[in-house]
Protein backbone atom coordinates (compact mmCIF):
# COMPACT_ATOMS: atom_id res chain seq x y z
CA UNK A 1 0.00 0.00 0.00
CA UNK A 2 3.07 2.44 0.45
CA UNK A 3 4.00 1.95 -2.86
CA UNK A 4 0.56 2.51 -4.18
CA UNK A 5 0.51 5.72 -2.40
CA UNK A 6 3.95 6.43 -3.51
CA UNK A 7 3.34 6.04 -6.95
CA UNK A 8 0.18 8.29 -6.46
CA UNK A 9 1.69 10.77 -4.72
CA UNK A 10 4.26 10.78 -8.00
CA UNK A 11 1.88 11.45 -10.81
CA UNK A 12 0.38 14.26 -8.47
CA UNK A 13 3.37 16.12 -8.66
CA UNK A 14 4.18 15.09 -12.37
CA UNK A 15 3.63 17.86 -14.59
CA UNK A 16 4.17 16.93 -17.62
CA UNK A 17 2.94 20.41 -19.73
CA UNK A 18 5.44 22.14 -17.50
CA UNK A 19 8.38 19.64 -18.03
CA UNK A 20 7.74 19.61 -21.73
CA UNK A 21 7.86 23.78 -21.37
CA UNK A 22 10.91 23.90 -19.24
CA UNK A 23 12.59 21.45 -21.85
CA UNK A 24 11.38 23.63 -24.86
CA UNK A 25 12.65 26.51 -23.18
CA UNK A 26 15.83 25.65 -23.07
CA UNK A 27 16.51 25.34 -26.97
CA UNK A 28 19.19 22.53 -26.46
CA UNK A 29 17.16 19.90 -27.22
CA UNK A 30 18.21 15.81 -26.68
CA UNK A 31 21.82 17.02 -27.44
CA UNK A 32 21.68 19.54 -24.52
CA UNK A 33 20.83 16.67 -22.00
CA UNK A 34 23.73 14.50 -23.46
CA UNK A 35 26.22 17.67 -23.07
CA UNK A 36 24.93 17.93 -19.81
CA UNK A 37 25.92 14.31 -18.81
CA UNK A 38 22.32 12.55 -17.91
CA UNK A 39 22.25 9.06 -17.03
CA UNK A 40 18.42 8.94 -16.33
CA UNK A 41 16.30 10.11 -19.14
CA UNK A 42 13.38 12.14 -18.58
CA UNK A 43 10.28 11.22 -18.01
CA UNK A 44 8.56 13.03 -20.88
CA UNK A 45 10.84 10.66 -23.27
CA UNK A 46 9.96 7.57 -21.53
CA UNK A 47 7.39 4.89 -23.65
CA UNK A 48 4.93 2.65 -22.12
CA UNK A 49 6.14 -0.34 -23.71
CA UNK A 50 8.84 -1.24 -26.36
CA UNK A 51 8.40 -5.00 -26.83
CA UNK A 52 8.71 -5.90 -30.27
CA UNK A 53 11.98 -7.43 -31.01
CA UNK A 54 13.65 -7.20 -34.80
CA UNK A 55 12.92 -10.29 -36.83
CA UNK A 56 16.33 -11.86 -37.71
CA UNK A 57 14.94 -11.81 -41.90
CA UNK A 58 16.28 -14.21 -44.02
CA UNK A 59 16.51 -13.74 -47.89
CA UNK A 60 13.00 -13.53 -48.32
CA UNK A 61 12.88 -11.54 -45.79
CA UNK A 62 15.05 -8.40 -46.62
CA UNK A 63 14.27 -5.22 -48.09
CA UNK A 64 14.56 -5.18 -51.48
CA UNK A 65 17.84 -3.70 -53.05
CA UNK A 66 17.21 -2.23 -56.51
CA UNK A 67 20.03 -1.20 -59.07
CA UNK A 68 19.36 1.82 -61.26
CA UNK A 69 22.31 0.92 -63.19
CA UNK A 70 21.94 1.28 -67.46
CA UNK A 71 18.00 1.35 -66.91
CA UNK A 72 17.88 4.60 -69.50
CA UNK A 73 20.59 3.04 -72.18
CA UNK A 74 18.63 -1.01 -71.97
CA UNK A 75 14.80 -0.91 -72.49
CA UNK A 76 14.79 -4.79 -70.86
CA UNK A 77 17.04 -3.71 -68.07
CA UNK A 78 14.00 -1.15 -67.25
CA UNK A 79 11.43 -3.30 -67.60
CA UNK A 80 13.03 -5.59 -64.99
CA UNK A 81 13.55 -2.63 -62.46
CA UNK A 82 10.07 -1.79 -62.94
CA UNK A 83 8.84 -4.96 -62.14
CA UNK A 84 10.91 -5.17 -59.35
CA UNK A 85 9.57 -1.47 -58.01
CA UNK A 86 6.18 -2.88 -58.74
CA UNK A 87 6.61 -5.92 -56.13
CA UNK A 88 8.62 -4.07 -54.05
CA UNK A 89 5.96 -1.09 -53.83
CA UNK A 90 3.03 -3.70 -53.62
CA UNK A 91 4.58 -5.67 -50.78
CA UNK A 92 6.99 -4.15 -48.75
CA UNK A 93 6.29 -0.32 -49.70
CA UNK A 94 10.35 0.31 -48.72
CA UNK A 95 13.40 -0.33 -50.86
CA UNK A 96 16.48 0.83 -50.87
CA UNK A 97 18.20 2.36 -54.22
CA UNK A 98 21.93 2.12 -55.12
CA UNK A 99 23.85 3.19 -58.41
CA UNK A 100 21.00 6.28 -58.15
CA UNK A 101 23.45 8.47 -59.76
CA UNK A 102 24.14 10.73 -56.25
CA UNK A 103 27.72 10.55 -55.76
CA UNK A 104 29.39 9.19 -52.23
CA UNK A 105 30.87 12.28 -51.82
CA UNK A 106 27.85 14.15 -51.93
CA UNK A 107 26.00 11.83 -48.98
CA UNK A 108 28.88 12.03 -46.78
CA UNK A 109 29.13 15.65 -46.87
CA UNK A 110 25.42 15.97 -46.42
CA UNK A 111 25.85 14.00 -42.87
CA UNK A 112 28.75 15.89 -42.05
CA UNK A 113 26.62 19.00 -43.00
CA UNK A 114 24.16 17.53 -40.33
CA UNK A 115 26.43 16.83 -37.59
CA UNK A 116 27.80 20.17 -37.93
CA UNK A 117 24.53 22.12 -37.32
CA UNK A 118 23.38 20.03 -34.40
CA UNK A 119 27.24 20.16 -32.91
CA UNK A 120 26.83 23.80 -32.61
CA UNK A 121 26.92 25.66 -29.92
CA UNK A 122 22.89 26.22 -28.07
CA UNK A 123 23.46 30.23 -28.60
CA UNK A 124 24.21 29.47 -32.61
CA UNK A 125 21.15 26.78 -33.45
CA UNK A 126 18.79 29.10 -31.08
CA UNK A 127 18.52 31.07 -33.90
CA UNK A 128 16.67 28.61 -35.40
CA UNK A 129 14.71 27.53 -32.93
CA UNK A 130 11.09 27.77 -33.58
CA UNK A 131 7.31 25.98 -33.05
CA UNK A 132 6.13 28.11 -35.96
CA UNK A 133 5.57 25.70 -38.54
CA UNK A 134 4.82 28.30 -41.14
CA UNK A 135 8.61 29.43 -40.56
CA UNK A 136 10.78 28.07 -43.84
CA UNK A 137 13.65 26.88 -41.61
CA UNK A 138 12.79 25.05 -38.06
CA UNK A 139 15.13 23.90 -35.65
CA UNK A 140 13.38 21.89 -32.52
CA UNK A 141 12.71 18.30 -30.70
CA UNK A 142 9.62 17.06 -32.25
CA UNK A 143 7.20 18.37 -34.42
CA UNK A 144 4.45 17.00 -32.38
CA UNK A 145 6.71 17.48 -29.02
CA UNK A 146 3.33 18.58 -27.57
CA UNK A 147 0.90 16.48 -28.51
CA UNK A 148 2.77 13.30 -28.39
CA UNK A 149 2.05 11.00 -25.67
CA UNK A 150 5.89 10.46 -25.38
CA UNK A 151 8.60 12.18 -26.98
CA UNK A 152 11.11 11.02 -29.32
CA UNK A 153 14.98 11.12 -28.46
CA UNK A 154 15.76 13.41 -31.44
CA UNK A 155 16.36 16.58 -32.44
CA UNK A 156 15.59 17.87 -35.96
CA UNK A 157 16.08 20.68 -38.68
CA UNK A 158 13.52 21.28 -40.94
CA UNK A 159 13.50 23.20 -43.96
CA UNK A 160 10.88 23.23 -47.40
CA UNK A 161 13.23 23.41 -50.28
CA UNK A 162 10.37 23.17 -53.18
CA UNK A 163 9.15 24.81 -54.75
CA UNK A 164 9.57 27.97 -52.85
CA UNK A 165 13.15 27.53 -51.32
CA UNK A 166 14.53 30.07 -48.70
CA UNK A 167 17.00 32.35 -49.95
CA UNK A 168 20.59 30.88 -49.27
CA UNK A 169 20.87 33.67 -46.31
CA UNK A 170 18.46 32.01 -44.59
CA UNK A 171 20.06 28.71 -44.53
CA UNK A 172 22.53 27.98 -41.41
CA UNK A 173 25.99 28.88 -42.55
CA UNK A 174 27.45 25.08 -41.53
CA UNK A 175 25.59 23.42 -43.83
CA UNK A 176 23.75 25.72 -46.44
CA UNK A 177 26.15 24.95 -49.59
CA UNK A 178 25.32 20.54 -49.47
CA UNK A 179 22.07 21.26 -47.94
CA UNK A 180 20.99 23.30 -51.23
CA UNK A 181 23.32 20.99 -53.54
CA UNK A 182 21.88 17.51 -52.20
CA UNK A 183 18.20 18.60 -52.53
CA UNK A 184 18.51 19.22 -55.76
CA UNK A 185 20.01 16.24 -56.98
CA UNK A 186 17.33 14.11 -54.72
CA UNK A 187 14.66 16.53 -56.57
CA UNK A 188 16.33 14.80 -59.71
CA UNK A 189 16.19 11.45 -58.28
CA UNK A 190 12.68 11.94 -57.43
CA UNK A 191 11.51 12.34 -60.71
CA UNK A 192 12.87 9.70 -62.40
CA UNK A 193 11.46 7.27 -59.69
CA UNK A 194 8.29 9.07 -60.06
CA UNK A 195 8.64 7.95 -63.64
CA UNK A 196 9.59 4.10 -62.69
CA UNK A 197 6.37 4.20 -60.46
CA UNK A 198 4.37 6.03 -63.15
CA UNK A 199 5.12 2.68 -65.60
CA UNK A 200 4.65 0.15 -62.44
CA UNK A 201 0.74 1.67 -61.77
CA UNK A 202 0.87 0.84 -65.95
CA UNK A 203 0.78 4.66 -66.39
CA UNK A 204 2.30 6.78 -69.00
CA UNK A 205 6.05 7.85 -67.14
CA UNK A 206 5.02 11.67 -66.66
CA UNK A 207 1.42 11.17 -64.58
CA UNK A 208 3.08 11.35 -61.40
CA UNK A 209 4.48 14.28 -62.00
CA UNK A 210 1.72 15.77 -63.82
CA UNK A 211 -0.49 15.28 -61.25
CA UNK A 212 2.00 17.24 -59.03
CA UNK A 213 3.61 14.67 -57.10
CA UNK A 214 7.39 15.93 -57.42
CA UNK A 215 6.28 19.99 -56.66
CA UNK A 216 7.26 20.04 -53.31
CA UNK A 217 10.24 18.68 -50.83
CA UNK A 218 10.65 19.05 -47.50
CA UNK A 219 13.90 18.35 -45.87
CA UNK A 220 14.50 17.60 -42.14
CA UNK A 221 17.82 16.27 -40.54
CA UNK A 222 17.74 14.16 -37.58
CA UNK A 223 20.45 13.78 -34.65
CA UNK A 224 19.59 11.02 -32.61
CA UNK A 225 22.20 11.39 -29.66
CA UNK A 226 23.30 8.46 -27.49
CA UNK A 227 20.82 7.14 -25.12
CA UNK A 228 21.85 6.61 -21.87
CA UNK A 229 18.96 3.99 -21.18
CA UNK A 230 17.52 2.87 -24.76
CA UNK A 231 15.05 0.14 -24.21
CA UNK A 232 12.84 3.36 -22.40
CA UNK A 233 12.50 5.37 -25.39
CA UNK A 234 12.28 5.56 -29.24
CA UNK A 235 14.35 7.83 -31.77
CA UNK A 236 10.97 7.84 -33.59
CA UNK A 237 7.60 6.26 -33.04
CA UNK A 238 5.88 3.94 -35.38
CA UNK A 239 3.95 6.25 -38.04
CA UNK A 240 3.69 5.65 -41.68
CA UNK A 241 4.68 8.90 -43.84
CA UNK A 242 2.87 12.45 -44.76
CA UNK A 243 4.27 12.25 -48.30
CA UNK A 244 4.13 10.73 -51.87
CA UNK A 245 7.74 9.63 -51.58
CA UNK A 246 10.28 9.63 -48.95
CA UNK A 247 14.06 9.57 -49.64
CA UNK A 248 15.97 8.41 -46.99
CA UNK A 249 20.35 9.22 -45.87
CA UNK A 250 20.83 7.09 -43.02
CA UNK A 251 24.62 6.72 -41.59
CA UNK A 252 25.91 3.51 -41.07
CA UNK A 253 24.69 3.30 -37.38
CA UNK A 254 21.15 2.30 -38.29
CA UNK A 255 17.99 1.86 -36.25
CA UNK A 256 15.43 2.06 -38.64
CA UNK A 257 12.95 -0.86 -38.79
CA UNK A 258 10.00 -1.59 -41.08
CA UNK A 259 6.95 -3.24 -40.17
CA UNK A 260 6.23 -6.04 -42.17
CA UNK A 261 3.74 -9.25 -42.12
CA UNK A 262 3.41 -7.83 -38.14
CA UNK A 263 7.07 -8.39 -37.42
CA UNK A 264 9.94 -5.67 -37.06
CA UNK A 265 12.77 -5.99 -40.20
CA UNK A 266 16.42 -3.91 -39.74
CA UNK A 267 16.77 -1.85 -42.36
CA UNK A 268 20.43 -2.40 -42.63
CA UNK A 269 22.50 0.65 -44.14
CA UNK A 270 23.92 -0.08 -47.42
CA UNK A 271 26.91 2.05 -48.73
CA UNK A 272 26.13 4.30 -50.81
CA UNK A 273 22.79 3.51 -50.89
CA UNK A 274 19.39 5.46 -49.96
CA UNK A 275 16.48 4.28 -48.53
CA UNK A 276 13.03 4.78 -49.95
CA UNK A 277 9.61 4.68 -48.92
CA UNK A 278 6.26 5.59 -49.85
CA UNK A 279 4.00 7.90 -48.33
CA UNK A 280 0.31 7.69 -46.82
CA UNK A 281 -0.25 9.95 -50.60
CA UNK A 282 0.99 7.58 -52.69
CA UNK A 283 -1.01 4.61 -51.13
CA UNK A 284 -4.47 7.05 -51.38
CA UNK A 285 -3.53 8.16 -55.52
CA UNK A 286 -2.85 4.60 -55.78
CA UNK A 287 -6.32 3.17 -54.14
CA UNK A 288 -3.71 0.82 -51.75
CA UNK A 289 -1.96 -0.81 -54.92
CA UNK A 290 0.98 0.81 -53.22
CA UNK A 291 2.02 0.65 -50.01
CA UNK A 292 2.64 3.30 -47.09
CA UNK A 293 3.92 0.99 -44.01
CA UNK A 294 5.24 1.77 -40.56
CA UNK A 295 8.38 2.21 -39.61
CA UNK A 296 10.25 3.27 -36.14
CA UNK A 297 13.45 4.03 -35.30
CA UNK A 298 14.97 2.50 -32.35
CA UNK A 299 17.00 4.29 -29.34
CA UNK A 300 20.52 3.19 -29.37
CA UNK A 301 23.34 3.77 -26.36
CA UNK A 302 25.78 4.41 -29.22
CA UNK A 303 25.13 7.96 -31.76
CA UNK A 304 25.10 10.00 -32.70
CA UNK A 305 23.03 8.47 -35.39
CA UNK A 306 22.54 10.91 -38.16
CA UNK A 307 19.51 10.24 -40.70
CA UNK A 308 18.27 12.73 -43.41
CA UNK A 309 14.87 12.60 -44.88
CA UNK A 310 13.37 14.52 -47.87
CA UNK A 311 9.61 14.49 -48.15
CA UNK A 312 8.12 14.92 -51.99
CA UNK A 313 5.16 16.78 -50.70
CA UNK A 314 4.47 20.49 -50.21
CA UNK A 315 4.26 22.05 -46.72
CA UNK A 316 2.03 24.69 -45.22
CA UNK A 317 1.61 28.11 -46.52
CA UNK A 318 2.71 26.95 -49.86
CA UNK A 319 0.45 28.12 -53.29
CA UNK A 320 0.21 24.64 -54.44
CA UNK A 321 -1.21 23.08 -51.19
CA UNK A 322 -4.90 22.99 -52.82
CA UNK A 323 -4.44 20.87 -55.25
CA UNK A 324 -6.62 17.94 -55.06
CA UNK A 325 -5.34 14.31 -54.68
CA UNK A 326 -7.84 11.35 -54.72
CA UNK A 327 -7.39 8.06 -56.55
CA UNK A 328 -6.35 7.87 -60.20
CA UNK A 329 -9.04 7.31 -62.57
CA UNK A 330 -7.35 5.00 -64.93
CA UNK A 331 -6.96 2.45 -62.20
CA UNK A 332 -10.25 2.43 -61.01
CA UNK A 333 -13.65 0.21 -62.22
CA UNK A 334 -16.27 -1.56 -61.02
CA UNK A 335 -14.41 -4.20 -58.71
CA UNK A 336 -12.08 -1.75 -57.71
CA UNK A 337 -14.03 1.38 -56.97
CA UNK A 338 -12.18 4.31 -55.08
CA UNK A 339 -10.86 3.57 -51.32
CA UNK A 340 -10.01 7.03 -50.33
CA UNK A 341 -12.08 10.37 -50.14
CA UNK A 342 -9.89 13.07 -52.47
CA UNK A 343 -8.15 16.07 -49.94
CA UNK A 344 -5.51 18.31 -50.53
CA UNK A 345 -2.01 18.64 -49.38
CA UNK A 346 -3.20 21.63 -46.96
CA UNK A 347 -5.72 19.49 -45.27
CA UNK A 348 -3.58 16.03 -44.93
CA UNK A 349 -0.45 17.52 -43.83
CA UNK A 350 -2.82 19.81 -40.90
CA UNK A 351 -4.39 16.91 -39.91
CA UNK A 352 -0.85 14.82 -39.43
CA UNK A 353 0.77 17.61 -37.84
CA UNK A 354 -2.13 18.11 -35.49
CA UNK A 355 -2.25 14.01 -34.34
CA UNK A 356 1.74 14.01 -34.35
CA UNK A 357 3.35 10.28 -34.48
CA UNK A 358 0.42 8.31 -32.80
CA UNK A 359 1.00 5.11 -34.21
CA UNK A 360 -2.03 5.42 -36.53
CA UNK A 361 -1.90 5.82 -40.22
CA UNK A 362 -3.17 9.63 -41.30
CA UNK A 363 -5.29 7.68 -44.26
CA UNK A 364 -7.88 6.70 -41.57
CA UNK A 365 -9.13 10.09 -41.69
CA UNK A 366 -9.89 10.11 -45.93
CA UNK A 367 -11.52 6.32 -46.38
CA UNK A 368 -15.17 6.29 -47.98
Amino acid sequence: MAKVLENFESEIKYDRKSELKTFDDTKAGVKGLVDAGVTKIPRIFIHDKITDTPFEGNDKHTIPIIDLKGIDKDPSLRREVIDKLREACEKWGFFQLINHGIPATVLDEMIDGMRRFHEQETEVKKHFFTRDETRKVIYNTNFDFYQAKAANWRDSLYCSMAPNPPNPEELPPVCRDIMMDYSNKVMSLGLKLFELLSEALGLRPNHLKDMGCAEGLYFIGHYYPACPEPGLTLGATKHTDSAFLTILLQDILGGLQVLHEDQWFDVTPVAGGLVVNLGDLSQLISNDKFKSVYHRVLAKDVGPRISIACFFRTHFAERTSSRIFAPIKQLLSKDNPPVYRETTMEEYVTRIYSKGLDGTSGLMYFKL
